[in-house]
């Protein structure tokens, strides 16, 4: 007897508790990852909907590792439009007056330029394994888990990122 109910990821009830379980956590890497909330939204929804379309072909144990692996390919596919709205985004001019002097106005617009551009400067391993770490208050195990490496290799991406930035922070004073 061949039995018609999908196996595994394919299961509705399996699938909604695997979205459910992994949808923030993706949205959030890809957005500590690539710097874009909307982009990280969208791709998040286009690898959970290819992941659907694929149920067939990818085994439960690696729907988690084909969702990062199809997601990360989605955004590096996009990164060349990023750039282009990023840039456009740092250069834009602030119209609005405020009672702070200039000279304020553009020591902390300069800071913030080479801290983005400190924090840019860092690999893309350390910028994940930090943002996730600093920004989204993930815990090393956590870390490693989402990037399939071990906790060790958490420890060294972040201590190496702060390395990095303590060098460049000297550097801007």
């Amino acid at each position: 007897m061949n039995d018609s109910r999908p196996k595994g990821i394919c299961d509705e009830n399996i699938f909604s508790t695997f979205f459910k379980t992994n949808a923030r956590a993706l949205r959030n890497y890809l957005y500590f990852k690539f710097g874009n909330e909307e982009q990280a939204n969208d791709i998040s929804q286009e690898a959970f909907i290819k992941l659907w379309e694929n149920c067939q072909d990818v085994p439960p144990e690696k729907a988690k590792s084909f969702l990062y692996t199809v997601a990360n390919n989605a955004t590096l596919n996009q990164i060349a439009h990023q750039k282009v709205v990023l840039n456009y985004a740092q250069n834009k001019t602030s119209n609005t007056l405020n009672n702070q002097s200039p000279e304020f106005i553009l020591e902390e617009q300069q800071f913030k330029d080479k801290l983005e551009k400190a924090i840019a400067n860092l690999t893309e391993a350390q910028r994940t394994a930090f943002l996730l770490n600093r920004i989204e208050g993930k815990k090393y195990t956590e870390i490693a888990e989402m990037l399939d490496i071990s906790v060790k290799a958490v420890e060294k991406r972040i201590h190496g990122a702060l390395v990095s930035l303590r060098a460049n922070i000297e550097q801007i004073k």
